[in-house]
């Protein structure tokens, strides 16, 4: 008996109401749509932002296959598509994370308090350009931008300095380093100042990305480790994190750049958890069980204007992560399948004209947020396409945070949009579909693989080709670009944060650094990573004794480039 056929007997509806919805359905587009609806409703151009069909009237019938014991269960239950955790947000409402990276690392710190005292939750400490590249502030390469759209951090004095005067033990840190070779030198500093001000290891609770997605095909900055190196290096945070931080999450897969980049949902998620496969895969064959690394892997969604279908992919994702960690890897801790995930209002969808219209923008996303059950939430601020978020804009976005939390009741009951026709339409087609990519991505031989190959850029800039054909076409509506646009809509001032004085600043600090540390104990450490980069040894232990001893990110980062060198990215054709 095939599982269709197995399922007639435990199907949500009985099959006399669906014969009789069905023959009504067939009876109402007959007999009561227009000619020109039925039309409309034939040519099949209403499609979720990824191409999903979408009917005029969904019913039972669509969703008649569903059982529910087995495709949607109870939250906290396998397989999870309602939601990690059985009483959800009436247990621990979602995380309130905003953004705070501007200037000096001393600029950010009143930032940091400044939301906290404002009913922050949880913070995404942002880096500049240099920092994520891995240069000190004090190099060429960093002329210009030093400060600008993130903190500058050079050194383990850096970290103290963010975080001067707030307990390491009492907040919750997003560390959003973008590279896997920043994720193993940044959130060392940040561990090693834990440690230094006697905060205990099992209160030190966050995540950094450590994504090699980023270095590789996301293209942070021009300098790019062979992809196997970033892999390596992303396997090697994953393996330490998770034997020395249990409260720490040491990777979040990053669906949301990839969508910024140039993905549509589906896209999204199948090659997080692609990259996720992978390292499972690798961290195995390392010798570890999947149950001392899948309860601490986290992932970070983005979230567009398509409402429903972002809820979908939300809901969907939990149960591939379920079928993939139980059934594949046979992991036994329940807390094994539980995927966590951060969500990120989607910054590529906020448009520099009529900033303002960003505001209802980025609370209809994170309303799909709630709804689809995120952990923790950023919602982005109004003036992004600008600058790093003035305060204004900031607090903003975290009262509308608190607006959906506090105020619409909508976090009262779990999974509230469950047994909608249409929703669980679109989370079974999310779920077929994420399921259908990850085995395209496999056949091509994996995530590494497909990266080195080229295949994964040539599917973004083939997304990023369709996509601007139709916002240029109008087919894709963008009110107050394309759509309803003012005389007048390009006029607005905004006020940008700019921070001259950060290069001087930090340059100050590292000359300062220079003198008072021990060059023989720096030169020591050099020696011993630049020596374990060539064996099979995981290279973190050997990075935080070297922030201890107040080697800076710069001098680690020209340490990997000079010994794995760089790889550029495949010609696109």
């Amino acid at each position: 008996m095939g599982r269709e056929e197995s399922k007639k007997d435990v199907c949500l509806f009985s099959r006399e109401q669906l014969d009789t919805i069905k023959s009504g359905y067939d009876d109402w587009f007959n007999n009561v749509l227009k000619d020109n609806d039925r039309q409309d409703e034939l040519s099949g151009q209403y499609t979720t932002h990824s191409g999903i069909p979408i009917r005029m009237l969904h019913t039972p019938a669509d969703i008649a296959g569903i059982d529910y014991s087995e495709d949607l269960g109870f939250p906290g239950c396998a397989p999870y598509v309602r939601g990690v955790y059985p009483n959800m947000y009436r247990g621990r409402p979602f995380t309130l994370r905003q953004l705070a990276g501007l200037g000096a690392p001393e600029d950010c710190n009143l930032r940091v308090k400044y939301l906290l005292g404002h009913g922050a939750t949880g913070v995404n400490i942002l880096f500049d350009l240099p920092t994520i590249r891995g240069y000190n502030s004090d190099d060429p390469e960093a002329e210009g931008n030093v400060g600008h759209c993130g903190a500058a951090v050079d050194s383990i004095w850096d970290i103290d300095a963010f975080f001067k005067d707030i307990d390491l033990g009492a907040i919750s840190t997003s560390v959003v380093t973008h590279l896997p070779s920043t994720s193993i030198v940044i959130p060392g500093m940040y561990f090693a100042v834990a440690e230094q001000r006697g905060t205990s290891r099992d209160k030190i609770a966050g995540t950094c990305q450590n994504d090699f997605i980023m270095e590789t095909c996301v293209g942070s900055g021009p300098e790019i480790l062979p992809p196997p190196v970033s892999f390596r290096l992303q396997c090697d945070v994953v393996e330490y994190v998770c034997e020395n931080y249990p409260r720490f999450n040491p990777i979040s897969y990053n669906g949301y750049n990839l969508r910024e980049a140039g993905t549509d949902a589906v896209q999204e998620v199948a090659i997080a958890i692609s990259n996720a496969i992978a390292t499972a895969e690798e961290l195995i064959r390392r010798g570890m069980d999947v149950d001392q690394f899948a309860p601490r892997m986290s992932f970070f969604w983005d979230l567009h204007n398509d409402f429903f279908e972002e809820i979908a992919k939300c809901r969907a994702s939990r149960k591939v992560w379920y079928k993939i960690v139980h059934d594949r890897f046979g992991a036994k801790n329940p807390k094994s399948a539980l995927m966590r995930f951060h969500v990120q209002t989607a910054g590529v969808t906020l448009p520099a004209t009529e900033p303002l219209n960003n505001v209802a923008r980025s609370a209809i996303q994170g309303l799909a947020a709630v709804f689809g059950g995120c952990q923790s939430l950023h919602i982005d601020s109004y003036d992004e396409a600008y600058s790093a978020p003035t305060e204004e804009a900031a607090l903003v976005s975290l009262r509308t945070q608190q607006i959906i939390q506090s105020e619409t009741g909508v976090i009262n009951t779990v999974d509230p949009l469950a047994g909608s026709y249409y929703v669980e339409y679109l989370t079974e087609q999310m779920i077929n579909r994420i399921f259908d990519y990850i085995k395209q991505i496999e056949e091509l031989g994996g995530l590494v693989k497909a990266v080195e190959d080229g295949w994964l850029h040539r599917e973004i800039a083939n997304y990023n080709l369709k996509y601007q054909k139709k916002i240029e076409t109008g087919e894709m509506k963008i009110v107050g670009v394309n759509y309803f646009r003012s005389e007048d809509s390009s006029t607005q001032e905004i006020e940008v944060f700019e921070y001259p004085e950060t290069y001087t600043r930090q340059k100050a600090k590292l000359d300062r650094l220079r003198k008072e540390r021990s060059q023989q104990k720096v030169n020591e450490c050099l020696k011993v990573l630049r020596d374990k980069c060539h064996t099979d040894e995981n290279l973190y232990p050997f990075t935080m004794e070297a922030v201890k001893n107040l080697v800076t990110l710069g001098e680690i980062e020209e340490l990997f480039r000079d010994e794995f060198g760089l790889w550029t990215f495949p010609l696109i054709s």
